[in-house]
């Protein structure tokens, strides 16, 4: 890494910080939180419209729906029709809002 990549760090003259309305958060969900359980304790897995679920979130495991129907990357994209998990990365967990 270079000496010049941490020049304009100090450049910002103010940041500005608002809540967001409405309908930015409208737009930025994936799915109502209905239940306030967050794992079940049987089987380690998030339940269903909790505030883990998956279909809201994203998928736990790697290209994987919660009921194993989809497995692997060449189902990418694909929701499933059984538990309605898109298959993707798991990294979308970090960014989705319910």
């Amino acid at each position: 890494m270079t000496i010049g990549t941490y020049e304009k760090i100090n450049e910002y003259s103010s940041v500005k910080i608002s809540l967001a309305s409405t309908d930015d958060i409208k737009n930025k969900s994936y799915g109502e939180v209905k239940k306030p359980e967050t794992i079940n304790y049987r089987t380690y897995r998030a339940e269903k419209d909790g505030l883990f679920c998956e279909r809201i979130f994203g998928p736990e495991r790697n290209w994987e729906c919660f009921c194993g129907k989809y497995k692997g990357i060449k189902h990418k994209g694909i929701v499933c029709d059984r538990c309605g998990v898109k298959v993707t990365h798991s990294r979308v967990r970090r960014k989705r809002m319910g």
